[in-house]
């Protein structure tokens, strides 16, 4: 862990299988870590498989670990985002 690592934490909504596919294309193009938490699961927000084997019936925890981008990810991101 570089010092400086932040993360932030969002709730997103992955609902539909053509909302999975957005989402990793999105994740995928970004050098940052992308976890998703579901109860006590965790995994890579770049897995479409890892995806599947999720609950997507509910809003999942996504952890972005990143120093810079982070408002340009969130921004990407915005579509899946539960407000």
């Amino acid at each position: 862990m570089k010092g400086g690592n932040t993360m932030k934490t969002v709730k997103i909504s992955l609902n539909s299988i053509d909302k999975v596919k957005a989402f990793v294309n999105e994740v995928t193009k970004y050098d940052a870590e992308f976890d998703l938490v579901s109860g006590r699961y965790v995994i890579d927000a770049k897995s479409i498989m890892g995806i599947f084997s999720l609950d997507l019936s509910k809003p999942i925890d996504l952890n972005i670990h990143s120093e810079s981008d982070v408002d340009e990810i969130l921004a990407k991101l915005d579509s899946f985002i539960v407000k």
